[in-house]
């Protein structure tokens, strides 16, 4: 090899032209010759990315250097071989950048010409350069030198320490370190033996503890510290240094772009974890999307997750704990088998079992993102749900019409009791599943439900499922339910149509999962949360509904390339029977241009339009009709929950107590009038009020004027002595 540059960048002084020269001011006389000698081809000036000192800013050269390898590529077939046994998260990395790199192998260049870091222990006889010894403990090392090795407590194996010991070979030559360090990714990926001092001492920690169960890092590792863990394992254990690995993503700005401080679109952890909290930016970033993709950091979803995560769980727990403490309510008394809870408690107990299935099962495959999801969906059904169906159980003994709330034996106490446990096993079990992920909120939830007194939720067990609470029929029919409801109040938003309103009817399309008997069965449910007086029902689609189909372009474009529009074209051409056959069966085969084109579930989407005076939609899987004729009677009704609920938010605002019993003095025009008194108890019991009384200057504690659909509201609330 000619290299007449030596190694400070100078050409050596022998070099014709240029000798003595820096090998970046040498390029002008080169170039000038070569023109003078009529052998320059061309010169030109080519921007690009060029290596700088980042301390000084000069140039930098490739150097050819001396180096000592490991022959890895003796082993290549076995690293290729163990590798097949990680788990790559994702698979993609591991069959392909990683698996590609094992392939090609080439030997490990292991030494370094530089001051800091572990010296290669390896001396060579100056007399004698064929003379290698490569030293393997400091036991050795002592046995060589003698008395040069000054005690463990004093040595310091370390440039320019190491390089000062020295002994006689048998030539009478000297045995001297070799000036190279070693590579620092081989300190890294001997971190699983170094971490135990192996095989010194601590044999039987390092069985126990290798190879690692779990390791995580960017994808930038790849060649890095992934490559000389298992390198040096395969070498020295002939084993893999880890059994699962998570290669993690980049963490981008809100527009998708990488983060970079030239762009001015980073962001400063610290400022970010005193604004959201490290668990809520923890929960974005694993519930956005899985570690291996990219995740983009925008502050509106991180204010979202703060909302609908963390803010939710709080107010379900101020709930109940208000409730709770009122009732004197005791987590450790005997509660009431689950198969004799209603059932919503056995539908949300259902619900958490499956939770606890889903989440168990991601954390198993580390993908924390499925977990993080199923309890997001947990704690959605949870609160806006269970909870809020369930208020009016929590108020019970505090109404005016409670029958028996001091009654233990009392049917609503009964219910009560219910309540509370089902509400309580769902906050331990949420604040148990969470932990991985959200180890502050977790604890906080933990501690304030005091499960165990002192005690905190890292040193509880995950919570198991158990397979007597869970009924995935129930399950099933509380999923239509929240379907059919979910369609109605979409339908009720399109029309602008407040859900205080009452109105007469929904029309529930039977098909494929729509069963009349499932809806039947929840059909009390769907009426109290629409406000609908009444159900029915039409196979397939008739005279009010009618269904339509288009394909789902994003989903079959790549896949149909130029049968994309004529499969369009046949798509639109659906009659009802083959929509219908299509959503019983999952799968519609078309012949399109002579080629059959096999369609699965989800290939298709299906949409429902309604005649005059009906809204129709169509949402997961579920075809519902809205009869959008308000009545005078379903007016009057209307109002009266207007009435209801501008009361209760004066009861809010006046800062009266849950349980405060309250005297209601009114005044408004006739039309409203007559509403409230056709009402009255239902309004009564309602709002807690023990007195309910027209005026025509309404008093009390607090007094409000309203407007309900133009009509002028004024009331007057005071609290009654208990």
């Amino acid at each position: 090899l000619l290299n007449p540059v030596e190694r400070d960048g100078h050409f050596a002084n022998d070099v014709a032209m240029v000798g003595g020269q820096w090998f970046k001011d040498a390029d002008k006389p080169i170039i000038r010759d070569l023109k003078e000698r009529g052998l320059l081809f061309k010169r030109e000036v080519t921007v690009h990315n060029y290596p700088h000192d980042w301390r000084k800013g000069t140039p930098l050269m490739n150097y050819p250097v001396e180096s000592w390898f490991v022959r890895t590529t003796a082993y290549k077939d076995r690293l290729v071989e163990l590798n097949e046994q990680i788990n790559w998260h994702p698979k993609a990395i591991g069959k392909g950048r990683f698996g590609d790199w094992l392939e090609n192998n080439v030997d490990w260049a292991l030494s370094r010409h530089r001051f800091w870091g572990t010296p290669l222990p390896i001396w060579v006889n100056d007399k004698n350069p064929e003379q290698i010894e490569m030293i393997g403990s400091i036991e050795e090392l002592r046995a060589k030198a003698g008395d040069q090795i000054p005690p463990a407590a004093e040595l310091d194996l370390h440039k320019p320490y190491v390089d000062n010991i020295t002994w006689i070979a048998e030539d009478g030559g000297t045995m001297r370190r070799v000036p190279e360090i070693i590579d620092v990714w081989f300190d890294s990926g001997a971190m699983p033996f170094a971490q135990w001092h192996y095989p010194f001492e601590n044999k039987q920690q390092f069985d126990s503890n290798f190879p690692a169960d779990f390791i995580a890092e960017g994808l930038d590792q790849t060649r890095g510290w992934f490559y000389t863990l298992h390198a040096i394992a395969t070498l020295v254990k002939d084993d893999v240094a880890f059994k699962n690995v998570v290669v993690n993503g980049l963490l981008l700005d809100g527009s998708g772009e990488k983060m970079s401080k030239s762009k001015g679109n980073t962001v400063d952890p610290f400022e970010a974890l005193d604004t959201h909290g490290a668990d809520v930016i923890r929960w974005y970033m694993l519930a956005n999307s899985p570690p291996w993709d990219n995740t983009k950091y925008a502050e509106r979803g991180l204010r979202e997750t703060r909302t609908k995560v963390f803010g939710t769980l709080e107010n379900v727990y101020s709930f109940f704990a208000t409730y709770a403490n009122i009732d004197g309510f005791d987590p450790t008394t005997p509660a009431p088998p689950v198969a004799e809870r209603p059932e919503l408690d056995r539908w949300i107990l259902s619900r958490l079992q499956t939770t606890m299935r889903e989440a168990q099962a991601a954390l198993d495959i580390y993908n924390p993102t499925l977990a993080a999801r199923a309890i997001e969906r947990f704690v959605d059904e949870f609160s806006n749900w269970y909870i809020r169906r369930s208020r009016p159980r929590f108020w019970s003994g505090a109404r005016a019409d409670a029958k028996a709330a001091n009654d233990a034996q009392g049917e609503e106490s009964a219910d009560k009791v219910a309540a509370y446990h089902s509400t309580y096993a769902c906050l331990v079990a949420l604040a148990q599943m969470m932990a991985p992920i959200a180890p502050f909120f977790s604890e906080w939830l933990y501690r304030s439900l005091a499960v165990a007194p002192n005690e905190s939720v890292h040193f509880a067990e995950y919570p198991q499922p158990e397979e007597s609470q869970s009924d995935t029929a129930l399950e099933r029919r509380m999923r239509l339910a929240r379907a059919i409801v979910g369609n109605v109040l979409a339908l009720r938003n399109e029309a602008g149509i407040n859900v205080r309103q009452p109105l007469a009817r929904i029309l529930v399309v039977e098909e494929a999962q729509v069963s009349q008997a499932d809806v039947e069965a929840v059909k009390a449910i769907v009426l109290d949360e629409v406000n609908v007086d009444a159900i029915e029902y039409i196979a397939g689609t008739g005279d009010l509904v009618t269904r339509s189909a288009k394909p789902d372009f994003k989903r079959l474009g790549k896949r149909m390339g130029k049968l994309m529009q004529p499969l369009a074209q046949a798509v639109a051409g659906l009659s009802d029977a083959q929509i219908d056959a299509y959503l019983q069966d999952e799968k519609l085969t078309l012949d399109i241009n002579g080629e059959p084109i096999a369609l699965e579930a989800g290939d298709l989407l299906i949409t429902a339009e309604g005649v005059e005076g009906w809204l129709v939609g169509r949402e997961d899987g579920v075809t519902v009709a809205l009869d959008s004729t308000i009545t005078g009677l379903l007016r009057e009704r209307g109002l009266a929950r207007e009435a209801v609920n501008r009361i209760q938010r004066l009861r809010k605002q006046a800062d009266f107590h849950v349980a405060d019993r309250i005297r209601v003095e009114f005044s408004a025009p006739l039309e409203l009038t007559q509403a409230i008194e056709s009402q009255k108890e239902w309004l009564a019991r309602e709002t807690l009020a023990t007195e309910l009384q027209q005026s025509e200057q309404p008093g009390g504690e607090m007094i409000e004027q309203f407007d309900i659909d133009g009509l002028e509201l004024r009331v007057g609330i005071a609290r009654q002595p208990s």
